[in-house]
């Protein structure tokens, strides 16, 4: 079986989240709970549902993922983008979540 974890969006700001093992949504997969078998991906499942029906996250999905030298990735290019960022690069001084930096307004 393929390992798996837990994503969503927070509802309140929209933001990437990840279950983690004490069943918090955290903004990092590397801290993300690894479901490794039958009976784990049917708690996230069931943790999910609670979840979106509780108003917390939308969006609400087990995804697989693969643990190479220690880290944590996903296998579909969508989830990388989500817990990675964007696959080509923005404007010069583009910070990410963070917001662009407006270097031309400071010219």
């Amino acid at each position: 079986m393929v390992d798996k974890v837990l994503t969503a969006n927070r509802l309140s700001d929209g933001i990437s989240v990840w279950l983690d093992a004490a069943g918090n949504w955290v903004e990092s997969l590397q801290d993300a709970f690894v479901a490794r078998h039958a009976e784990a991906v049917a708690a996230l499942e069931a943790t999910g549902k609670t979840a979106f029906a509780d108003n917390k996250v939308v969006d609400v999905n087990v995804i697989d993922i693969e643990e190479v030298n220690g880290v944590l990735r996903p296998l579909r290019l969508r989830e990388r983008v989500r817990a990675e960022g964007p696959t080509i690069e923005y404007a010069p001084g583009y910070k990410g979540l963070s917001g662009p930096v407006h270097a031309a307004l400071r010219n």
